[in-house]
């Protein structure tokens, strides 16, 4: 496998990129694309059995599984990071480790029905809160301290509705590859 297989394996829809202009159009479509981000998680994964959820995405990378309760614990951590930043003043996010994480018990072997359920509830959250978000709003922010960087809420919006999509690519090109149903 070549690095750059290795690179469409990881990033299949690309890295995310931030656009230099937030149009209110942006924002809408991106909350929309969060909106309906369990749903199609849901169609993706209900029917797969243990052996397809325990199929790695890519080489030495999560399983389907890991995958699926990944994105409940980043978007759960997106959705307190909002709230922070809608009622502190730039505050200073704590970071997780992922990777870590993505090895504990309930990552590697727990059934995915309850997360399946956790993201809809989430993201049903996550997208009224950022419906109702104002301009004032967009422009609040919190400090995340790995990278020193603020993070606008704006920018958060885009960031998840493409997070949501690129763990949603790694399924949907697995069962492809595997021709799955």
């Amino acid at each position: 496998m070549t690095e750059s297989d290795l690179e469409k394996l990881k990033y299949p829809i690309g890295k995310f990129n931030a656009p230099e202009t937030y149009t209110s159009e942006y924002i809408l479509k991106n909350i929309e694309e969060i909106a309906s981000f369990a749903e199609k998680l849901k169609t993706e994964t209900t029917g797969l059995n243990d052996e397809q959820l325990d199929t790695p995405y890519r080489p030495e990378g999560w399983t389907v599984r890991q995958v699926i309760h990944h994105c409940a614990e980043s978007h759960m951590n997106c959705y307190i990071r909002l709230k922070w930043a809608l009622t502190e003043n730039n505050p200073i996010i704590k970071p997780y480790d992922e990777k870590m994480w993505s090895e504990l018990p309930d990552s590697l072997t727990m059934p995915i029905a309850p997360t399946l359920s956790l993201l809809e509830g989430l993201h049903f959250r996550l997208a009224y809160i950022m419906k109702n978000l104002s301009n004032i709003d967009l422009e609040k922010s919190f400090i995340h301290p790995e990278s020193n960087s603020e993070m606008r809420l704006k920018q958060i919006i885009g960031l998840y509705a493409w997070h949501g999509n690129h763990h949603l690519a790694h399924i949907v090109n697995l069962k492809k590859y595997k021709g799955w149903k």
